[in-house]
């Protein structure tokens, strides 16, 4: 990968997250420790040499609060609970023992590059009434839910898949909006990154990964980076 990467943009209209996290902030204010839960898959759990985003924004959300908040003493833990490979369908199965045990006041779930990627396995329609299905459990129970959708990467261009991966984005959005939680518009972010910064696949995608469809250690960052924002801004308003 060159070192000569091309500056980008966090549009706020990409990036900003519709509603303020507000039981994010009641956990911020107390006395910790404060969990956030991510449930997905490969982009989740990570691959290869790429630090996936869990850890990465782990990280970078207890240096803010450290530097910035009245309590510098919180401790905040995002425990990654990741599985490559699954979709869905495949991971309500599990939010009993990997989200709702642990009481977490976020849940990020990263849903539909798999139905898209196998889409000789999954059918996209099925797999948005899934998701509608996990936001009505996690809405049920409580919980304060934030989505993220697939990356923007060469193999969700190839072939069919194009068209899929627009369709499964729109699903998602429309997913979220009925139950009323925020989405992270990763697909969107990268897709303005590659069309209006300059950034080429080679620079987005791992390219140790022969299925193109990873994201590359830099992009990984700069997304987590986005990801952070919004949470922070979100954690932050009133209304």
């Amino acid at each position: 990968m060159s070192d000569n990467l091309p500056n980008i943009e966090f549009p706020a209209g990409i990036v900003d997250l519709k509603y303020p996290l507000r039981q994010l902030r009641l956990a911020l204010d107390g006395k910790g420790p404060v969990r956030i839960v991510t449930m997905g898959s490969s982009s989740t759990a990570g691959r290869g040499d790429v630090v996936p985003y869990p850890y990465r924004l782990e990280m970078y959300l207890r240096q803010h609060y450290k530097d910035a908040d009245p309590h510098p003493e919180i401790r905040i833990d995002v425990l990654n609970r990741g599985k490559g490979g699954e979709e869905a369908s495949d991971e309500l199965r599990r939010f009993e023992a990997d989200i709702f045990r642990d009481s977490p006041a976020l849940v990020i779930w990263q849903v539909g590059t798999n139905a898209v990627f196998h889409n000789d396995l999954y059918d996209v329609e099925v797999v948005a009434a899934k998701i509608g299905e996990g936001l009505a459990q996690l809405r049920d129970r409580g919980f304060e839910v934030l989505l993220i959708d697939p990356q923007y990467v060469t193999k969700m261009l190839w072939d069919d898949r194009a068209e899929l991966s627009d369709k499964m984005v729109r699903l998602i959005r429309a997913a979220a909006d009925s139950a009323g939680v925020n989405l992270f518009q990763r697909w969107a972010l990268m897709r303005h990154w590659h069309v209006q910064n300059g950034v080429s696949f080679e620079q987005l995608v791992d390219l140790t990964d022969p299925d193109k469809l990873h994201q590359s250690d830099w992009s990984t960052f700069q997304v987590s980076l986005a990801l952070r924002s919004a949470i922070i801004k979100a954690a932050a308003a009133t209304s």
